[in-house]
């Protein structure tokens, strides 16, 4: 029998474009929906978008996960058995001045592909969290067993929400998920609204960098070709029930519902001084630097601690960040013909 297609959300977003690129590769057939707005330019969105259309088993649905007749029908159309879910409004510091954006996509929206999925009898469904559900948390690495009951931004409350979202549905409808908290991914087609970007454009420029707390920031940088595997061995290994877990002493990171969560990060936090430092090497140039205070909502250190992952997959994101910003900085100057 033929394999079915797996829809990948955010197929034209950062992380969607490379994990749909690694299923294609894998010669599976991937279904992509994107909404295409315009959080950031748009015809990055379409090169990407342009780059899976070279592949035969690859099909794209403009559609926005808010349209629930529109989510529903596509489902209905499609009966999918396997989900990634990648779409979202991302961005920490957006939230604080577009926080509608952010009900209406992550809370809204995934609730339509959670139904979606709930009708469908999705065998398993995976969705992007974030390392921001960990909040006001200090004991780091930060560990998937550790309550996340205070985020700092509406960005990482509605993360929260998603998994809680998620645990509902696993418990009411036996859909399984897993959530993924993503811990700060770079790499080739990033986003230009992220650090790694705004740092390379400006010092190609010499225009000022901004180093929000005066560049005292520590980040667990990971590059995204792993965090493509991480996802791509994950949605085979589909959340099981814990026989063992126990309302009196709640597991945070299992359940007795087809639930689980895992980290996905590099294991290792990078002074942001040390990436600003890496980029000038590797871009020639030196940076001009900006301080600024630290802003609402941020953090200021992130550490992933990743073993759960590794216990699932045997395998754990790795990639040196000497190595990854070399990466990053040859395919930024190609890209944009510098």
């Amino acid at each position: 029998m033929p394999v079915p297609p797996i829809l990948v959300t955010g197929a034209a977003g950062f992380i969607g474009f490379h994990v749909a690129q690694r299923l294609l590769g894998d010669g599976r057939e991937v279904i992509g929906i994107d909404n295409l707005n315009a959080y950031y330019d748009p015809k990055l969105k379409e090169a990407r978008l342009a780059v899976l259309a070279r592949y035969s088993t690859f099909r794209f649905y403009r559609l926005d996960l808010s349209d629930r007749q529109g989510v529903a029908a596509l489902f209905a159309d499609h009966g999918f058995a396997q989900v990634i879910h990648l779409a979202a409004q991302a961005g920490v510091r957006h939230s604080l001045s577009a926080p509608h954006d952010y009900i209406d996509s992550n809370i809204s929206g995934f609730l339509n592909v959670l139904e979606g999925c709930r009708h469908a009898r999705t065998r398993h469904l995976l969705y992007a969290s974030s390392s921001s559900v960990y909040g006001a948390n200090t004991t780091l690495p930060f560990a998937v067993g550790q309550n996340v009951d205070h985020p700092l931004s509406l960005y990482g409350a509605s993360k929260k929400a998603n998994e809680l979202m998620a645990h509902a549905y696993a418990h009411l409808f036996d859909v399984p998920t897993t959530g993924l908290r993503f811990f700060t991914v770079y790499g080739p087609w990033g986003r230009p609204d992220m650090a790694m970007w705004l740092f390379t454009a400006a010092i190609l420029k010499g225009q000022p960098i901004t180093l929000f707390n005066g560049g005292d920031m520590r980040r667990d940088f990971t590059y995204v070709d792993d965090v493509a595997i991480a996802v791509v061995k994950l949605i085979d290994h589909v959340a099981q029930r814990n026989s063992t877990w126990s309302g009196n002493k709640p597991d945070p990171a299992t359940s007795r519902a087809p639930w689980a969560v895992y980290n996905i990060g590099n294991h290792t936090a990078v002074d942001l001084v040390e990436v600003v430092r890496l980029l000038e090497t590797a871009l020639g140039k030196r940076a001009i630097r900006r301080p600024m205070p630290m802003q609402p909502g941020d953090v200021w250190e992130t550490c992933a601690d990743v073993e759960a992952l590794r216990k699932a997959v045997g395998f754990v994101p790795d990639t040196p960040i000497a190595v990854g910003i070399e990466k990053f900085v040859a395919w930024f100057r190609t890209f944009h013909g510098v």
